[in-house]
């Protein structure tokens, strides 16, 4: 009995972990680093043992180039390549808008061929507006 409460002891004592101040210039010199791309974010914080908020919080404060809050915009296609695609999509409606103007210009001449042939005013007795 004696050696389970000795056990349980030795199991719950506690490491209180020293707090750590990071200078300036370690902070600065780390985050180059980082974004330097010798290290990622998770791998930084395991070795030194913080946190990555914190390691985040420093890339925020000490690199010029990623500021907090910024939003990058992916974008899947480029846009010389949307373009492209717009004026192919213009082309392809120009290209239909002629053909149905086409087909309007034959049935108007039919109706007036017709009309002539049979003395008859289509227009007129079928009020349709053409």
């Amino acid at each position: 009995m004696s050696k389970s409460k000795s056990d349980s002891k030795k199991s719950t004592s506690l490491k209180i972990r020293q707090r750590r101040i990071f200078s300036e210039s370690f902070k600065r010199e780390k985050v180059k680093e980082l974004t330097a791309g010798l290290y990622t974010v998770r791998s930084f914080s395991k070795l030194w043992e913080v946190a990555p908020y914190t390691v985040y919080r420093w890339i925020y404060k000490y690199s010029p180039q990623h500021k907090q809050g910024t939003t990058m915009v992916v974008q899947q296609e480029s846009e010389a390549q949307k373009t492209a695609n717009l004026l192919t999509q213009v082309a392809e409606l120009e290209r239909r808008l002629g053909q149905k103007q086409m087909q309007l210009d034959y049935l108007e001449k039919l109706v007036e061929l017709a009309s002539k042939e049979y003395d008859i005013d289509f227009k007129k007795n079928f009020n349709v507006k053409l």
